[in-house]
């Protein structure tokens, strides 16, 4: 077809495909391991799929209410009060959305007006910053600090001025797998008193976190819950990204304002998916035991690389390992994701992508959501190398 000839350019006209697709159409191109997209390559619990045509089977196959049906808002009652000692009410502080990236661009457009400022710590998963230039917001980066991927609170405070509006964070974090500590969300706390910035908890990864530490989420600080939204994930929980199911919690006030929002972009989400979870995590075990499973198969992973050339950056959540190449090729990252892709046949993510000035320090993603003989075949590939 013939494109009109006129001026159609977007309102993000500099913003090219996300690297997840780019890096998956390769991998796919050449039938590479695809450790770059983050999604298991293992099954669903068949109990839960069971639940699913359960449901669908009993008609509940029409819309649910734009917040969601009550007995899963219940639930997360119940799971959020038992994890971190916060009183969430069901019918007018929690939303079911379409998957996390729905609930954090919702939760951004419904806040950011024009030149509101928003601060981002980069790395940073891709989303975040298109949204809130979307909403003519003006995005604030600051980066997280080598080797261990913290965050430096005296820069931050530098970027806080009269505009700032919003402050995200992300933690277990992607791409890094940094998690935050008690010491940082005193930080926050500090920063945000007598202000009206508002925080956006990205914790999709809240049950993939390991080595004993706990998860610091924003609903455990009554100083930090009162003026944030925190976002979860049943993707990411329940190795069903592709169901794109999520949800977001916030004090009554502000989801009023969030679901003015909400009901004009996705109104409503999958409702037989949603009686299937509501019933499925009444056996506590399904979530809170995650963290086990997961840890084993990063474990497993990193030792299996114990003799390759590469440099294992410890991951304390999410399912993603980074791994420098500096000692193995001067190559830019993304130079080298290329060449494993072509010459190795693994998938892997540059993680300059995630910078907005595509900051290379020789690093790549990768995820070890997989199945065991998955991730062996790709440890044998990466230790000749």
């Amino acid at each position: 077809m013939e494109p009109f000839p006129g001026n159609f350019l977007s309102k993000l006209p500099k913003t090219g495909t996300s690297i997840f697709a780019v890096m998956s159409k390769m991998a796919a191109d050449h039938k590479a391991i695809n450790l770059s997209q983050g999604f298991p390559d293992f099954e669903v619990s068949p109990g839960l799929i069971g639940l699913v045509e359960k449901y669908m089977n009993k008609g509940m196959n029409q819309y649910a209410p734009m917040q969601g049906i009550l007995p899963l808002r219940e639930i997360i009652t119940t799971k959020v009060k038992e994890a971190y000692s916060a009183d969430y009410h069901p019918e007018t502080e929690i939303n079911i959305t379409a998957g996390g990236t729905q609930a954090l661009s919702s939760v951004i457009e419904a806040f950011v007006k024009d030149d509101d400022e928003v601060i981002i710590f980069e790395p940073a998963y891709d989303s975040y910053s298109p949204v809130v230039k979307l909403n003519n917001g003006i995005v604030k980066y600051a980066e997280l600090r080598q080797p261990d991927y913290h965050i430096d609170w005296m820069e931050v405070r530098k970027l806080i001025t009269a505009h700032t509006r919003m402050i995200i964070i992300n933690s277990p974090h992607n791409p890094t797998g940094s998690v935050l500590k008690p010491s940082d969300m005193a930080e926050l706390i500090r920063l945000t008193d007598n202000t009206d910035i508002l925080v956006l908890s990205d914790e999709v990864y809240e049950h993939l976190i390991y080595d004993g530490i706990r998860h610091e989420s924003v609903s455990r600080y009554p100083q930090l819950a009162c003026r944030s939204f925190v976002v979860g994930s049943f993707g990411k929980t329940f190795h069903a990204t592709g169901w794109k199911l999520g949800f977001v919690l916030a004090p009554e006030n502000l989801m009023a304002e969030f679901r003015k929002t909400h009901q004009f972009i996705v109104f409503t989400c999958n409702t037989p998916i949603q009686y299937a979870l509501a019933e499925f995590m009444k056996d506590k075990s399904t979530y809170q035991n995650l963290h086990n499973f997961y840890q084993e198969k990063r474990d497993h992973f990193v030792g299996l690389l114990a003799k390759s050339r590469f440099e294992v950056i410890p991951s304390h959540g999410t399912y993603f390992q980074l791994l420098s190449y500096r000692n193995i090729s001067g190559k830019k990252d993304t130079e080298m994701a290329e060449w494993l892709i072509t010459e190795y046949g693994i998938a892997a993510i540059p993680v300059s992508a995630f910078y907005n000035k595509k900051n290379d320090y020789q690093v790549l993603r990768f995820c070890f959501a997989k199945k065991d003989e998955t991730l062996e075949k790709e440890a044998r590939l990466l230790c000749r190398i």
